[in-house]
């Protein structure tokens, strides 16, 4: 009770030099709590709309193989409501000749199962009726096509609505972005495929569909009864199936889905409920969340530095009290209470400032989310990420304070005495020591436990020791580096130098303050350059400018024909082309194999595969042999290395894949190193010719052309074949290049969080030094220097401390950014000198910035008064 007494009247006015702790603490915890909260808004969203997204209760894909019949009877048996969803890629053909790359979504009258689609009608006036279905077919034919399996648009269809408005009758929606490129509106005739459409409107918005750059085109919705007419759907077409179901008792979406495993086993299709509607933006949630948490303990952990800072700094200034309450006969251990219980205060109070602003933060930011998040977070107090954040806060407050606190219990009553109050080499007592570990530990364990990626967190924990150590030694070489200053000629410079190496310098405490900041915005500018280049600079001479895809069997020398007919055609080149979805992989079933994270995206989906006699141009085997070019024996396949790797597979195994509904086992016969990033032609699976050869298969052909005339190759080729569809690789690649822009943007206003809470703790350490710098400025002008001359001396200080700090920075991010790039993203890594010169100017500028501004109160304070009370 005494020490509670003591620490509540201390607290009335000697706490003015704890504010940094405060400061710091309020930030890094504001940062985790506002990323908790998100990411619990967000989980909460998807399952709150995990339906809509879904578009159902349960949804069965096939890939690109029609989904049966006998399915939906038995859906239909348990009273499911049902919606059949075929989606692909095609171009869009204005009446203009104008053409956009779209992703196709074929919808039946049931669709959407749940939520509402948005339309909007033309600006010029409202949506025109639907034309009469009598004479009208594709490309005036004349020919109704036939409904596909499922709901359908038949007579006997009753739906209403705006999607069934518009869809019937060869109708068409699309959203705004396409119709503003190509100059559409309401009642323009376009076409997609061998077929016509009458543009109806503008698609708003879907239920089943969560907000995602557009890499590859945006949406375009027609009625399944019309996507035959379109010839998209051959055999062999990259096209996927669905059927979505509602259920009359969503709560017995479990049961029905074993038993549906049940009735129809071995299948490969892809069965999904409400909880996994959308499992890319899941992974996509995680990954970020962890990454902005991170960089949340990235600042927590420099703001723990200036709680060593400020407890430091106030500690020094509380000296005489403290030795007066040891003359006075108080123990240490009463004093180091005292001390804890102000320190523990003014933490709570900076935990629970940032605890406030991070829970709300997220509502305060809600109309802005809306748009960037994929799915609306369902905004609101979530106590967990709160208090997770709060643990951090404290455990990381405890970490940082309790050295120099056990340190200043241990003054001696006699130090009140003496100049230099708390002793240099004087050290906590071994209990404090290790409660001091004990305390760091846990902050580590707790990092790692609530991790989403672990190992990640693991390394994370590790590499943020390893850079306070090497900052550490950093401070140390600077402090003997500087002892040389003698030999200097200048006064002012000498005087600079000295001061890194004076008994109490804070050196390494500074160069932390500021190197973390700048290490990790160091390490996001050499990760985004690096991967801009690997996108833009380090495109192949001998990249392709165009992929087409879909080419039938029969049409194959008519496409070649019109490519080699066009001027300047560099190369072309093709190969057959299935579709194959993996079924299992040595008899374990594909949502059972225990692969790793990075390669788990080929266990789900349809997966590209051809064949082949030889090895195709530019193979590497790096295991097995390739089969002979007359070989006709059982199939066999050559597969990706990495792959191999990821899912424990070698020469020998038995790959099963689903080809057009046919249960194929492949035999790896040699695992190839594929250069994907060369652009050509390739495939995870390559596989022996013979059966699958006599299998129904398209082709894919990359062309290179010049520039001038690669809008006429696309023109003639997609008019000739309306339903291939032709990808410029320099329109990918620049809205993968935009979206990289918005991600690296958002990564270095993240790791400028920072260095702002390293601004923060640099204002501390200068703030702290400043009863040194008054006393030195005052002995200094007795003396006879100018101020001028103390100025360059304090200037020659920061100078030197910003320098290392930049240095060191520059390692750090290198390092930092190498590990990434080369181990985790698996591109080849490039420094890049001046996104660290960058870092450098910027730890320079920062440094002498604080440091004048820090100096200019020294230098104004007045010798008599100083030198009256001393």
């Amino acid at each position: 009770m005494l020490a509670f007494r003591l620490a509540r009247r201390e607290l009335r006015g000697s706490v003015r030099g704890l504010w940094i702790v405060l400061l710091c603490l309020a930030l890094g915890v504001a940062v985790i709590a506002a990323v908790g909260s998100l990411r619990a808004a967000t989980d909460r969203g998807l399952a709150e709309d995990g339906r809509r997204i879904l578009g159902g209760d349960l949804e069965v894909e096939s890939g690109s193989q029609p989904l049966p019949d006998a399915l939906r009877d038995w859906l239909r048996a348990r009273a499911a409501t049902l919606s059949g969803v075929v989606q692909t890629r095609s171009m869009l053909v204005a009446p203009s000749g104008e053409r956009q790359l779209v992703e196709l979504k074929a919808v039946d009258a049931a669709w959407p199962l749940v939520g509402e689609a948005g339309v909007a009608a033309n600006p010029q006036g409202p949506l025109p009726p639907p034309p009469s279905r009598k004479g009208r077919g594709s490309l005036g034919s004349g020919i109704t096509p036939p409904p596909l399996a499922g709901g359908g648009w038949g007579e006997g269809a009753q739906p209403d609505g705006p999607i069934a408005a518009a869809l019937p009758d060869h109708g068409l929606l699309a959203e705004p972005v396409v119709l503003d490129r190509l100059n559409l509106h309401a009642g323009d005739i376009v076409r997609l495929g061998n077929a016509s459409f009458t543009i109806r409107g503008a698609l708003v918005s879907e239920p089943d569909r969560v907000a995602a750059p557009l890499i590859l085109g945006p949406r375009v919705l027609i009625a399944d009864d019309a996507l035959p007419s379109t010839g998209l759907t051959a055999p062999g077409s990259m096209v996927r199936y669905a059927v979505r179901a509602t259920l009359p008792e969503p709560s017995a979406t479990p049961a029905l889905l074993t038993d549906l495993r049940r009735a129809f086993p071995d299948q490969g299709w892809r069965i999904r409920d409400p909880h996994d509607a959308a499992p890319g933006v899941t992974r996509f949630i995680d990954q970020t969340s962890l990454f902005m948490t991170l960089v949340g303990l990235t600042s927590l952990l420099v703001g723990g530095i200036g709680v060593a800072n400020g407890v430091r700094a106030w500690l020094d200034a509380r000296a005489r009290t403290i030795a007066i309450l040891r003359c006075l006969g108080s123990s240490s251990s009463l004093v180091l209470a005292v001390c804890l219980i102000q320190v523990l205060a003014l933490a709570v109070c900076g935990v629970i400032i940032g605890v406030a602003a991070g829970a709300l933060a997220p509502i305060a930011l809600a109309a802005w989310l809306k748009d960037v998040l994929p799915v609306p977070p369902v905004l609101g107090i979530y106590p967990g990420p709160l208090l997770l954040a709060a643990g951090y806060g404290l455990l990381t407050a405890l970490a940082f304070s309790l050295w120099p606190l056990g340190r200043a219990a241990r003054i001696p009553g006699a130090a009140l005495f003496r100049d230099a109050l708390i002793p240099e080499r004087t050290r906590p007592s071994c209990r404090l020591l290790l409660a001091n570990a004990l305390v760091a530990a846990s902050l580590i364990a707790l990092t790692i436990v609530t991790a989403t990626d672990r190992r990640f967190a693991l390394w994370f924990c590790a590499a943020a020791l390893g850079t306070l150590v090497l900052f550490r030694l950093g401070g140390s070489l600077v402090t003997l580096a500087s002892r040389a200053g003698f030999l200097l000629g200048s006064p002012s410079g000498r005087l600079g130098l000295a001061n890194l190496h004076r008994p109490g310098a804070a050196t390494p405490l500074m160069l932390v303050s500021v190197g973390l900041g700048l290490s990790t915005l160091a390490a996001v500018a050499l990760i985004e350059g690096n991967v801009q280049r690997e996108i833009t600079e380090q495109l192949p001479a001998n990249a392709p400018s165009f992929f087409f895809v879909d080419i039938q069997n029969s049409q194959l020398p008519q496409f070649q024909s019109l490519v080699q007919a066009q001027p300047g055609v560099e190369e072309m080149h093709q190969v057959p082309s299935l579709r194959a979805r993996i079924v299992a992989v040595n008899g374990v079933p594909a949502d059972r194999v225990q692969a790793t994270p990075d390669t788990q995206w080929a266990l789900r989906g349809d997966r590209g595969l051809t064949y082949a006699a030889t090895p195709p141009s530019g193979t590497r085997i790096v295991a097995g042999h390739w089969w002979p070019s007359d070989y006709s024996g059982p199939p066999l396949v050559s597969f990706d290395t990495q792959l191999a790797r990821g899912w424990g597979v070698t020469i020998g195994d038995v790959i099963r894949v689903s080809v057009l509904g046919r249960d194929i086992d492949l035999k790896i016969a040699s695992l190839r190193d594929i250069a994907w990033r060369s652009l050509s032609l390739n495939f995870t699976m390559v596989a022996s010719p013979g059966l699958l050869q006599n299998a129904p298969h398209t082709h894919i052909a990359t062309v290179r052309i010049a520039s001038p005339n690669q809008g006429r190759l696309l023109r003639v080729v997609t008019d000739a074949l309306p339903n291939v569809t032709g990808i410029r690789v320099e329109d990918v690649l620049a809205a993968i290049a935009s979206l990289l822009d918005q991600v690296a943007a958002a990564l270095a206003a993240t790791g400028s969080l920072t260095l702002i809470t390293g601004a923060l703790v640099l204002v501390g350490a200068v703030a702290a030094g400043q009863r040194r710098r008054i006393r030195e400025a005052v002995i200094l002008k007795t003396l006879g220097a100018t101020r001028g001359q103390i100025r360059a001396a304090w200037m020659v200080e920061f100078g030197v401390l910003g320098l290392a700090a930049g240095l060191i920075a520059a390692l750090v991010g290198t390092l930092a950014s190498f590990g990434v790039v080369r181990y985790i993203m698996h591109f080849d890594w490039v420094f890049l000198p001046g996104t660290l010169a960058g870092t450098l100017i910027a730890s320079l500028a920062m440094m002498l910035t604080f440091g004048y501004a820090g100096t200019a109160t020294a230098l104004r304070a007045k010798a008599a008064p100083m030198l009256r009370n001393e």
